[in-house]
C-alpha cells in the first residue's frame, strides 16, 4: 500500500469513526455526517444492490466499519464518563461541528437546481422536526431494558444511518435507554450489543434500497428534506438538552456557576465550527470520494 493509498484508507477511517460516534451521540445523526463526508450516496448505492461490484465496495467500506466500530466503543465510554453531569457542553461541540457544515449541506442540496417546492420542503421538514423533537422533550416515556427494546434501538440507529437528519441519540434519550445503551456498549455487554447490531443491520437493509430510489428520482426534495432536518433537529437539541443546563439543579450537580456554564458551552460551540470547517478543507483537499 503506497503513500496516497493508506492516507486515504485513514481518511475513510476517520470518516467511519465520526460517522459511529454521530449515530450514537444526541443532536447529530450518522447518516448526516456520512452525506458531508461523501460517503452516503456510495453506501446507499451498495446497499440498495449489494451484488453490484461487491468486492470493491467491501474493500472501500472495510476501514469505514473499522472506524465506525472504534468511534461507536471508545465514544460510549466518553459518553458514560462525561455525558451524565456535563451533556448539555458535550452537546455544544458536536451541534458547532453541524453548525459549521450547514454551508457545504445546502450546496450539496443544490447542486442539481433548487426551485420554491425544494425550500419548502427544506422549512417544512426542519419545523416538523424541531416540533416533535420539542414535544418528545416535554413528555419523556421511560422504557425497561430488554432484548426487544435493544433490537428497536439498534433499527432507530439504523435509521438515522438511513436517513440524514435524523438523531437516533434523541429519542433514546427520550425513552429512557441512552445512558443504558452507553454503559453496555462500553462494558462490552452482549446482551446489549447483539441485539442492538441485529435492529441495525435489519433496518439498513430493509430500506436502503427504498432510499437509494428516492434519492435517484427526487435528489433535490430529498437533500432538502435532509437539510431542513439537519437544521430542525439542531436548533431542538438547544430547548431540549443544552438550555435545561442552566437551571439552578442543573448547575448545582455540575459545580459550575452560570457564567462558567455560559462561557463553555460557547467556546464548545465554537470548537466545533472550527473543527468543521478544519476538516472541510483536509476533505476537500485529500479525498478522492
Amino acid at each position: 500500500m503506497n503513500n496516497v493509498d493508506m492516507r486515504d484508507w485513514l481518511i475513510r477511517l476517520f470518516k467511519g469513526a465520526t460517522v459511529g460516534i454521530g449515530g450514537i451521540l444526541p443532536g447529530l445523526s450518522g447518516g448526516v455526517l456520512a452525506v458531508i463526508f461523501g460517503i452516503y450516496d456510495k453506501m446507499l448505492s451498495f446497499l440498495g444492490n449489494i451484488t453490484k461490484d461487491f468486492w470493491k465496495n467491501v474493500i472501500y467500506f472495510i476501514p469505514v466499519g473499522i472506524g465506525g466500530v472504534l468511534g461507536v466503543v471508545l465514544f460510549s465510554v466518553v459518553v458514560e464518563k462525561a455525558f451524565g453531569s456535563y451533556q448539555a457542553l458535550f452537546t455544544c461541540l458536536f451541534i458547532g461541528f453541524v453548525v459549521g457544515t450547514l454551508p457545504s449541506l445546502f450546496k450539496q442540496a443544490g447542486q442539481k437546481g433548487r426551485d420554491t417546492s425544494d425550500l419548502i420542503t427544506m422549512t417544512g421538514s426542519a419545523l416538523v422536526i424541531f416540533l416533535l423533537m420539542v414535544i418528545g422533550g416535554q413528555s419523556l416515556t421511560q422504557v425497561q431494558p430488554s432484548f426487544w427494546a435493544w433490537i428497536l434501538s439498534g433499527a432507530l440507529i439504523g435509521l438515522g444511518v438511513i436517513v440524514p437528519g435524523m438523531s437516533p441519540s434523541n429519542f433514546l434519550i427520550y425513552f429512557g435507554l441512552y445512558d443504558k445503551m452507553a454503559a453496555g456498549i462500553s462494558s462490552f455487554d452482549f446482551g446489549v450489543i447483539i441485539p442492538l447490531a441485529l435492529g441495525l443491520v435489519i433496518c439498513v437493509l430493509s430500506l436502503a434500497k427504498v432510499a437509494n430510489w428516492a434519492f435517484a428520482h427526487y435528489y433535490a426534495k430529498m437533500y432538502h428534506f435532509i437539510l431542513g432536518t439537519v437544521i430542525g433537529s439542531s436548533l431542538a437539541i438547544f430547548p431540549t438538552v443544552v438550555f435545561p443546563a442552566f437551571t439552578a439543579e442543573a448547575l448545582a450537580e455540575t459545580g459550575l456557576s452560570f457564567m462558567m456554564t455560559l462561557l463553555i458551552s460557547l467556546v464548545m460551540f465554537a470548537l466545533g465550527i472550527a473543527f468543521s470547517y478544519w476538516f472541510s478543507g483536509i476533505e476537500e483537499k485529500y479525498s478522492r470520494d
